[in-house]
Parts: structure tokens; sequence; C-alpha cells
């Protein structure tokens, strides 16, 4: 299907769109309207799941360029094409999209009111999801890096918790004003280059003054969204407020969007000005690190303090990406993709505990490894991944970071390391407090273990955290080739004449696409 030029991505894209059509014709407040709703979006996004495998199964590793490239004439008269493509890493988000989907909306199943609108949100975020990472046009980019909060903005602020509409207000305004400045750079790019193709403008070397002000821009809109301290406060508040089943895409899928931008942006079209910030990045990535951890140690609130732990886990990835390096490249995307199902998995094991207490205060818990013994397995195995015990797929992405920033500064790589006490130290003692000592309240010991449905959504996430920490070669070879160039790219930049990155790092980033 890549040779044959299937347009497989638009159809992973807009499928969801079509379970939204079913949807809106379904009638009926009742349980059984609801009940079809919700199968109509599972089938559906499973469906979609289930066809990206053929990304999985058809990708050429050795390539570095784009491949399953669509291209239609869309606004000839501005020169703007609908331009599909995946490379070595957007690939990568777009299955964990497709697999996470499927997970938010059984642990969204119970959801007392307005299931049908809650179903056609989801299917509505993985058609965004996916257009985003698939995207090769900036003005396609850019529409579905927009649209992406319409979803997420009605989830918190429909199904959210007693300070949802602040909460979804916060969120919108710090995405909004973000995606404003980046817009202003993309359209500062078309107007350098001519075009709003995202593998032309890989090709075409920007002027160094012109790069500064860019990345300021880009920084805006992809720090936000990673999100990168001091600019991370809505995301505390959106998961706090958010149901679980939205917070699972949140930290699963959108906070990854924030590190593709900067690997496909920033990184790639301005390397003088990306050197030249790195500093900048380090000294704001371990801040984070260190500010995050101390406030996950203190939480009481079990989202808040999974809110806490993601954004010091994307802060390891900010670290990997500015090394510039294969192993820093690869240690980040690792660091990415581990983050979005463990970090989920976190959120759905909250979930659990508070559709049966409705409680999510660690204080109100204690002694749950007696009753619930599974779920203090499948507790303990994500919560050994977050602290990134070898074996579990967070231990690869961290190694590969500190290893790539040792080799840029001592003193990085030390206080990037540091998360590996830090994360471990915060993270067991939540585990300790909620799983064991002793069950002082009387109403906790008749809480049932897991049930079908939560096992079907946990066991999944189970199986990806130990497969790529016991096997990462097989995630790890599809973005081999792309990592490399990438890095070989930057060299080429920073080394190099104009035309030597008009050859060069050209031809290695964007020679899969025509």
């Amino acid at each position: 299907m890549n040779q044959a030029g299937f347009p497989l991505l638009s159809l992973l894209t807009f499928l969801p769109l079509a379970g939204v059509v079913v949807l809106l014709f379904q009638r009926g407040d009742d349980e059984a309207a609801a009940r079809a709703a919700r199968w109509t979006a599972l089938w559906t996004s499973l469906v979609v799941f289930v066809l990206s495998l053929l990304l999985w199964l058809d990708f050429d590793k050795s390539q570095a360029g784009f491949q399953f490239v669509e291209t239609l004439s869309w606004m000839p008269q501005l020169g703007v094409d609908y331009r599909m493509g995946v490379d070595g890493i957007s690939v990568m988000f777009v299955l964990i999209s497709t697999a996470l989907t499927p997970i938010a909306i059984l642990s969204a199943w119970n959801t007392p009111n307005r299931a049908r609108e809650y179903m056609i949100a989801f299917l509505v975020m993985e058609t965004t999801m996916i257009g985003l990472f698939s995207a090769l046009d900036f003005v396609l980019f850019f529409v579905f890096f927009e649209a992406v909060l319409i979803p997420m903005f009605v989830m918190i602020g429909v199904w959210g918790g007693e300070r949802r509409r602040y909460a979804a207000i916060k969120f919108f305004l710090f995405m909004f004003a973000g995606s404003m400045l980046m817009l202003l750079g993309l359209l500062a790019i078309w107007f350098h280059d001519g075009t709003t193709s995202i593998p032309a403008m890989l090709r075409m070397p920007l002027p160094p003054h012109m790069q500064f002000w860019l990345f300021l821009a880009f920084l805006a809109a992809f720090a936000v969204k990673i999100p990168i301290w001091p600019v991370h406060t809505w995301l505390i508040d959106a998961h706090r407020e958010a149901p679980i089943a939205g917070s699972v895409l949140l930290a699963g899928v959108l906070a990854n969007m924030g590190g593709y931008g900067f690997l496909r942006f920033s990184v790639p079209m301005l390397p003088i000005a990306s050197q030249e910030f790195a500093p900048l990045m380090f000294a704001l990535a371990v801040v984070a690190i260190i500010y995050t951890s101390i406030a996950a140690l203190v939480q009481r609130d079990l989202l808040k303090f999974c809110a806490y732990s993601s954004v010091g886990h994307m802060a390891i990835a900010v670290v990997g990406i500015f090394t510039f390096s294969v192993q820093g490249i690869e240690g980040s995307l690792f660091r990415m993709l581990s983050h979005g199902f463990i970090t989920a998995a976190l959120f759905i094991c909250v979930g659990v505990l508070m559709d049966r207490t409705r409680s999510q205060s660690m204080d109100g818990f204690g002694g749950l490894a007696r009753n619930m013994p599974f779920y203090a397995l499948l507790f303990m195995i994500f919560v050994m991944g977050t602290v990134g015990l070898p074996g579990t797929a967070a231990f690869i992405g961290e190694i590969l970071v500190i290893v790539a920033a040792l080799k840029v500064n001592f003193w990085v790589a030390l206080l990037t390391g540091s998360t590996l006490i830090l994360s471990a130290v915060y993270t067991l003692v939540m585990y300790r407090r909620v799983v064991f000592g002793t069950l002082e309240r009387p109403e906790l010991a008749a809480l049932k273990d897991l049930g079908g449905r939560e096992i079907a959504m946990l066991v999944p996430l189970v199986i990806l955290t130990l497969w790529m920490g016991i096997y990462p070669a097989s995630f790890s070879t599809f973005f081999d080739a792309t990592a490399t160039a990438m890095a070989q790219a930057h060299t080429v930049a920073l080394a190099g004449t104009a035309q030597h990155l008009a050859s060069s790092a050209g031809t290695v980033l964007a020679g899969g696409a025509n």
C-alpha cells in the first residue's frame, strides 16, 4: 500500500468522522441510545486502530524520508496543497493516537450524561490527532493543531469537575496564544520560501536573524503544548478538572504534540537558532524536572500528582531533543512514547479508585493490596515504568537522553539524571500511601478488584510498557534512519554553506516526499 499510493493516511484521519455522522443520526437520551453511542464510537476507533497497523507492517524502516505521501490540489491560487505523509517520527505518534483512543473511550464508558456528545468529542479528537501528525502542509498542520483544542475544551468544560469552566478557559487561552505566534512564524516562512509544503521548507535554509524570531514564535506554541516550566500551570488545572478519559488523551497524545513540533519545525528548519537557544531549553527542562518532582512529592491529590509527574517526564524529552544527537533524539522519542501510555495508565488507575470511592486524595486510601491484588500488581508495573526501572519503556529513553546530555555538558546530564532518584522517591511514596499500609477505612475492605472493562484498558498498556523496555529495537528501527538524518542535517547546517544545507539536509529529511 505504501508503494501503490493507497490513501491510507486520509482514511485513518477521516474515518472517525464517519462514526460521528452515525452518532449524529442517533436519537434519544435513554440508556439504549447511550449504549449504542458507546459501542459505535468504540468499534469505529478499533477499526481505525486495526487499519493503522498497516503503517507498522508496510513502513520502510530503512528510509529517512516521508512515506505514504498523498498530494491533492487544495487552494492552487495560494499554492496550498492537501499533503499527507509520515516519516519514522510521525508514524509512531499516529500509532499511539489510534491505540489510546479506544482505551480512552472505554475509560469513559460509564459517563452518566450526554454519552452521544461525549463519544462524538472522542472521534473528532482522533481525527485531529492523526491529521496533525500526518500533515505535510503547514496550513493543513495549523488547521489540525487548532482544531484539536475544540474537543478537549468541550471535554473539560462539560464533563469535568467543579472548576471545569475555569480549567477549560485557561487551557484554551494558553493554547490559543501560543498558536497565534506560531501562525505568524509560519506565515513569515511562507513569504520567504514561497511554499506551504513542509518537505520543501526543509530544503530551504533561512537567514540566521530570521531564525531567531521564528524560534521564539514556535517556542511559544510548542513549549505550552509539551508543556515546559513556567508555562505548565494550565496542565495542572486541566488534569485536575478533566474527566479521566480526557486526561488519558491529554497526557498520552496532546503533550507529545509539543515535542513533535520541536522535531518537525524548530530543530530541522531553524538549526542555528536551535543551537543558540539550547542552553535556555536545557535550563527550563532542568528546572521543570526538579520543581515538578518537589511538587509531586508534597501532593495529596492523585490527579495533581500525575500532572506534575507528567511535566517532569516530558522535560527529559526536551533535553534529548536539544542535544541534536542521534541518541538524544531517539531518547526523547522513547521518553515521549513511553510517557504517552504509562502516564495514561496512571490516570486510568486513579480513575479506578475514583469510580469506587469518589475520592482522589492519597490520604483516603491505604492497604488496597489486600482486597485489590490484581489492581495493585498492574499499578506497580506502571509505577516502575514511571520510575524508569530497567525492563520498562521509560528506562530506555532516560538512559539515552542522559548519555546524549553527557556529551554536551556534564552538569546538564547530572541534573537531568537526578530524575532517576527524584521520580523514584515521589512515585514510591505515593504507591506506598495508596496500596500498602493498614486498611484503616472499613469501606475500603468492600472494594472489588478490577473488572473486565478495566482489565481490557490496562493489560494492553502493561504489554506496551514491558515490550518497549525488553525489546526496544522493535520501536527504534522505525525512527533510526530519521533521527540519524536529522542529526546529520543539523551538523551540516551549522558547519556548511547554504548550498550544502539545501542539498544535504533537504535530501535526507525530505527525500521521501515528492
